[in-house]
């Protein structure tokens, strides 16, 4: 391949809002009732219903579009979207196409060149459609209307990425914005957060862009990366062999590792929108918007900066225990009980991010107490227990959030504190291994690391090492 080409990326993400009922009737969000039975005349369509606006939706699509330095359009309003399949059961989605909520924003992400913005072009407000399930034993389809109407913000992207690392870095920072707002969960495993990437391919220099596909069905930022890299190498190879890109949709399947083609893609004039009769434009006041942002929470980037002057984290431990709004969560109510900020950090990243990889846990799934955590770090910081044994204690509290101090009594596991018994063990160790009592008083200082070791072993991990090394100098001479 002589030419060198270039991608150019543009996303259109969809985030599920943290609301308790619908977007324009009563229904439960909850994720994961049995199939249709979070539904009701409005949600399934049925004729004769109409929707009325959920409020809460409004302020969710403000505080994201505030935080992503959007315009607000103060008059906006609703459209149809003509469309028939079957998990849409109006044959139309309620969305925003003339008058969106937001426009003309942008986030900043971090790249290998420095600081880069990305630009947002709109963010509107819709329904989300049902979903269909594919029973292959029974060779048919089926149908569950429970997401049917959940209230989604749509965040179109302008074509501003060039790579999956941008991309990445892109998602990441929406993620964090939006989670931090409290607006979503952002849970792509659950698909409240689904991104459809849109990539084109030219020429490095070029100005035009080439033909663009968009890319569904992505559910990690893993399978994303890929889906990329795949389309990128279909894109130059049909370029290359002298053949046109068709604009269409296409399916990536991550299993495999490539994609299909799923349907020509649609153009807006294809989905014929006017506006939707039912319900009324919406009026945004200042004092509205005001109100939204004077409730808006610290984001992630001044609670870095928080963190390492208010507490004295480093830039590096802030960068960690920030980038889960639930871990910065656990670390300041641990910090407010116990006043001990870099133990709590350390405990988190070291030990919490160890057992997290090692179950396969995601981080917004750790269901530990605050109280149980500083309740540890007491312990040892007391002299109770020492760190081998807070270890122990911290699995526990990690995988059944138990009580450190009744776990500790229960399991006798307190530091031995009587110097006479810690002498007798250790003298009893002396006996036991001459050569390196022999090696260590020939200047072999690795020989006193086995004999605290096999003390610490016989003592079952509940002596102090200091006073361990302390007597064990004293009675080696």
């Amino acid at each position: 391949m002589s030419k060198q080409y270039e991608i150019v990326i543009g996303l259109e993400v969809h985030v599920e809002l943290a609301t308790k009922t619908k977007i324009f009737c009563s229904c439960s969000t909850e994720f994961g009732g049995a199939p249709n039975t979070h539904t009701c005349p409005v949600c399934t369509g049925m004729p004769g219903s109409l929707p009325v606006l959920n409020k809460q939706v409004v302020e969710y699509a403000l505080a994201v579009g505030l935080a992503a330095n959007c315009q607000i359009n103060q008059n906006c309003k609703f459209d149809r979207k003509n469309y028939f399949y079957p998990d849409n059961p109006q044959n139309y989605q309620i969305s925003q196409l003339y008058l969106p909520i937001c426009h003309d924003g942008y986030v900043e992400i971090d790249t290998a060149a420095g600081k880069k913005k990305i630009g947002i072009h709109e963010i509107h407000m819709e329904e989300d459609a049902g979903k269909l399930i594919h029973d292959e034993w029974e060779d048919c389809s089926l149908v569950d209307f429970n997401r049917s109407g959940v209230p989604l913000i749509e965040i179109v992207s302008e074509p501003d990425m060039r790579s999956a690392d941008e991309v990445i870095a892109y998602l990441e920072k929406l993620r964090l914005i939006i989670q931090y707002l409290g607006a979503s969960d952002c849970k792509l495993q659950e698909g409240s957060m689904r991104a459809d990437v849109n990539l084109s391919v030219r020429e490095a220099g070029a100005s035009q862009f080439g033909t663009r596909t968009e890319m569904k069905n992505l559910n990690s930022f893993k399978a994303i990366a890929r889906a990329i890299e795949g389309e990128r190498k279909r894109q130059i190879e049909l370029i290359e062999d002298g053949k046109a890109v068709v604009q269409e949709t296409r399916r990536w399947d991550d299993n495999k590792e490539s994609s299909h083609a799923m349907r020509s893609k649609e153009d807006a004039k294809d989905y014929r929108y006017f506006p939707d009769p039912d319900l009324p434009p919406i009026s945004i006041s200042d004092e509205w918007i005001q109100s939204i942002k004077e409730k808006q929470p610290e984001l992630r980037t001044e609670k870095m900066a928080r963190y390492q002057e208010e507490y004295s984290l480093s830039e590096y431990d802030a960068d960690i225990i920030t980038g889960s709004k639930h871990m910065a969560d656990i670390f300041e109510q641990v910090t407010a009980i116990c006043q001990k900020p870099k133990e709590a950090a350390n405990w988190l990243m070291v030990e919490g991010m160890r057992l997290l990889k090692e179950h396969e846990i995601e981080m917004e799934n750790m269901t530990f107490s605050a109280e149980n955590l500083a309740k540890l770090i007491v312990l040892v910081d007391n002299g109770t227990i020492n760190r081998t044994v807070a270890k122990e204690v911290f699995e526990q509290i990690f995988l059944n959030d138990i009580d450190p101090e009744r776990y500790v009594e229960e399991k006798g596991l307190k530091v031995v504190s009587d110097e006479g018994a810690l002498k007798s063990a250790i003298e009893a160790i002396l006996a036991a291994n001459p050569q390196s009592v022999e090696d260590y008083r020939n200047g072999k200082e690795k020989a006193m690391g086995f004999l605290v070791g096999q003390t610490m072993r016989s003592m079952k991990g509940k002596a102090d090492p200091g006073a361990v090394n302390r007597i064990l100098k004293e009675l080696l001479g």
